[in-house]
């Protein structure tokens, strides 16, 4: 099983990133995804989840209206448009895959973890 996120850098304030995350080893399009994140001297916290199929979305409340979660199973890939980022965003972001959907995600549970991909917010 592999979870491949990409798509962190560097960006300023009020700027956007579209992360990505390709995944492989398992039925993609059984699983609920996720993205989680992890500040530094911070544990990891939820941010977003999509039911398999895309019909149910959930997001941490800082974040909403600000990002977006969405899925391709065509591609096996789930992405994160982040747009007008904060500095609080910075973070090492990570996706995750839970069978049992947005259930186990939003209380921080999933099967499957990837690696993550930074993302720095500065000026």
């Amino acid at each position: 099983v592999q979870l491949q996120a990409s798509g962190g850098g560097l960006v300023q304030p009020g700027g956007s990133l579209r992360l990505s995350c390709a995944a492989s080893g398992f039925i993609f399009s059984n699983f609920g995804m996720g993205w989680f994140r992890q500040a530094p001297g911070k544990g990891r916290e939820y941010v977003a989840a999509i039911s398999w199929s895309g019909g149910s979305i959930d997001y941490l409340d800082p974040v909403k209206g600000r990002f977006t979660i969405s899925r391709d199973n065509a591609k096996n890939t789930v992405y994160l448009q982040m747009n007008n980022l904060k500095p609080d965003d910075t973070a090492v972001y990570y996706c995750a895959a839970a069978r049992h959907g947005l259930g186990d995600l939003m209380t921080n549970k999933a099967d499957y973890w990837g690696q993550g991909t930074l993302v720095t917010v500065s000026s």
